[in-house]
């Protein structure tokens, strides 16, 4: 129920209860504002627009790791989560009540974090904000998400430049004797780096020579690595085993014993490999062989694509040995690798066309054979 009663200091009390049943009032001078006020919350009762104005001073941080509580992801993303809020969103926004937040602050947070983080990074933190801020407008915190026109760094396409066979060979060659099949599974599967670490030994089948890939080893804050599903759904596969890389498989097995979890890769302590030790003896590696700085683990993968694209395979084939969600992300990353067609273009109008024209622009006329073109 809302009514307006007549204080005696002159001023109009607004009072009506929200949809909690909750009482509130406010004053006004005019009376015709407190009707107006009370018209604006039945309505929105009505309409179920209705937000509740002290729910705003919770603060961006306080509802964020509310939100944070209740997502449904996996380990692997839950971390990620939790540190790009912590390192890049609390410092400047934490504090910030959800009501106070307006869109040139985001922008302003955006510019920021723009001078030094990548393009790609700062767009995968602001989608965490913006779907915060969603999730804030859902329960009524606040009426509408101030995270609107906001313009993000533009992303710099770059083409995938795959390793010369030269290159990978000197990275295998420099690589301690230990993780050298690793780099030749990499190179000759195309596996993720948290496949291959988290490669078991029933997971290889010499005898149909393949590898089956349904695991990863994740690597969580203040645990130790672990087991865990494969980036998406479609990254369950089963990859044919070539020569090369079973032979270095057993090889390795010959010189460096089973890890207890049935690991084919383990370090010195016959632990799981961790990502971050790892990339200390890759980047020695890398200098040592006089590889591009930017030269990571991943680029073995990039080095598999480009030579099942150079033998003809399908795009349908590429995207099934590496385990991509579809083929437009195949063709998006690798679609500059495959053979050019404007030669294949050219044959084809000239098998076609070829005599029809001759005899046209000779002043001849067509061939029998050749259909008459409809010219508009």
């Amino acid at each position: 129920m809302s009514f307006i009663t007549h204080e005696k200091s002159g001023s109009w009390r607004a009072r009506c209860r929200d949809p909690d049943g909750r009482a509130r009032s406010k004053n006004f001078t005019r009376k015709a504002d407190a009707e107006h006020f009370l018209t604006t919350v039945e309505h929105s009762k009505l309409s179920g627009a209705y937000v509740d104005p002290s729910a705003g001073r919770v603060t961006f941080r306080e509802f964020a790791e509310l939100w944070r509580a209740v997502q449904v992801h996996r380990p692997s993303t839950a971390a990620q989560v939790e540190t790009n809020l912590r390192r890049h969103v609390y410092p400047q926004l934490g504090q910030r009540p959800l009501a106070a937040l307006r869109p040139t602050e985001l922008q302003a947070w955006v510019r920021g974090r723009s001078e030094e983080l990548e393009p790609a990074t700062v767009e995968l933190v602001y989608r965490y904000v913006v779907a915060i801020l969603r999730a804030a407008v859902a329960d009524r915190l606040i009426a509408r998400s101030p995270a609107i026109g906001i313009k993000l760094p533009k992303r710099e396409v770059r083409r995938v430049e795959p390793l010369s066979t030269e290159l990978v060979e000197q990275l295998l060659g420099a690589m301690p004797a230990r993780y050298r099949a690793l780099v030749v599974l990499a190179a000759g599967t195309g596996m993720r780096q948290g496949e291959c670490f988290g490669l078991t030994l029933d997971r290889v089948d010499f005898l149909r020579r393949q590898v089956t890939v349904d695991r990863q080893l994740v690597l969580l804050p203040g645990a130790p690595p672990r087991l865990a599903p494969p980036k998406t759904a479609a990254s369950n596969r089963t990859i044919p085993l070539p020569t090369v890389v079973l032979d270095a498989l057993a090889e390795h097995l010959a010189a460096f014993p089973v890890g207890s979890d049935g690991f084919v890769f383990v370090n010195e302590l016959g632990s799981p490999i961790r990502r971050t030790r790892f990339s200390v003896i890759w980047q020695r590696v890398v200098k040592v062989t006089g590889a591009p700085t930017r030269t990571g683990f991943h680029s073995l993968r990039h080095y598999y694509a480009s030579l099942l694209i150079r033998h003809g395979e399908s795009v349908k084939v590429v995207q099934a040995r590496l385990g991509h969600a579809s083929a437009a992300e195949t063709l998006d990353t690798y679609s500059h690798l495959w053979p050019d067609s404007e030669d294949r273009t050219r044959a084809a109008v000239d098998e076609v066309l070829g005599a029809a024209a001759s005899a046209l622009t000779s002043g001849g006329t067509f061939p029998a054979s050749q259909p008459k073109l409809a010219l508009s």
